[in-house]
């Protein structure tokens, strides 16, 4: 049996992050917002450093996603979740 995340379920929160000097926002939901400050401070690297690298990343693709689907996607590899 599966139960509701601690809090319950909760939509997208939008923040303003500076990339390569220009804002930009992203919707996420508190979740994926936990997730990346824990990753970025395991990488000992500001919140927005650590988005800017996934951004880089996802430009070179050549069909990129948008970069909230990048940043979840990245996530999920990130945690061993993703196939």
């Amino acid at each position: 049996m599966i139960t509701s995340p601690p809090g319950g379920f909760v939509g997208p929160v939008k923040r303003s992050i500076t990339i390569a000097g220009h804002q930009t926002s992203i919707s996420l939901e508190p979740v994926f917002w936990s997730a990346l400050e824990r990753a970025a401070a395991a990488r000992q690297l500001p919140l927005s450093a650590l988005v800017a690298q996934v951004d880089a990343l996802r430009v070179r693709e050549p069909e990129p996603a948008n970069l909230a689907s990048a940043l979840r996607t990245w996530l999920m590899v990130e945690a061993g979740q993703a196939e």
